[in-house]
């Protein structure tokens, strides 16, 4: 089954905890090291980085892995529909359920931190309370409207009528206990 991936990001070689799989560090074709205390972590066989000292002329190499991050299976299935400013009043003012508004940016980290947390809500309590994610630079009018300074934010609505808000990438049990005042 293929992995969606998210970020990649380099890391220095030495670290501990890094366990290769590889046989040979420089093959090409080697199979990538895993990050065991983090679940669904890689890392990349290790490649030469050259980098000189501003204080020295002379430069050094260094070792680094690239780490990439990705979603198994079904996780990477659980996507909470959009909302824009065009569908807004049908599918969040005038909705017949409670609805969760998650205003969030394509280049927030603590967004996508969250997103999996939101998307997986969805699933639990579907029939009960719709979930939606709104674009906070593709729509900015609808986030000044509920004035929005910090994201990602996750609003509650209730008949048309903004309820409660939760802002940050908050644990779950967070959110869980926000939903189920209203649900």
């Amino acid at each position: 089954m293929a992995a969606t991936i998210l970020e990649s990001l380099a890391i220095p070689c030495s670290r501990p905890g890094l366990s290769t799989t590889a046989t040979s560090a420089r093959s090409a074709a080697a199979p990538l090291a895993t990050l065991s205390q983090f679940k669904g972590l890689r890392a990349s066989p290790c490649r030469q980085i050259a980098s000189s000292a501003r204080s020295t002329a002379r430069s050094r190499s260094i070792r680094r892995r690239d780490v990439v991050c990705e979603v198994q299976g079904q996780e990477a299935a659980l996507s909470v529909p959009d909302v824009t400013k065009s569908t807004w009043q049908s599918m969040v003012l005038e909705s017949d359920l409670p609805v969760l508004v998650e205003f969030w940016a394509s280049w927030c980290g603590p967004c996508r931190m969250i997103d999996p947390v939101v998307g997986k809500l969805s699933k639990e309590y579907e029939g009960k309370l719709r979930f939606y994610k709104i674009n906070t630079d593709d729509n900015p009018d609808i986030a000044t409207q509920y004035g929005i300074r910090s994201i990602p934010t996750m609003i509650i609505f209730k008949n048309g009528e903004k309820k409660d808000a939760v802002i940050g990438a908050v644990p779950e049990s967070t959110l869980v206990s926000c939903i189920n005042k209203f649900v």
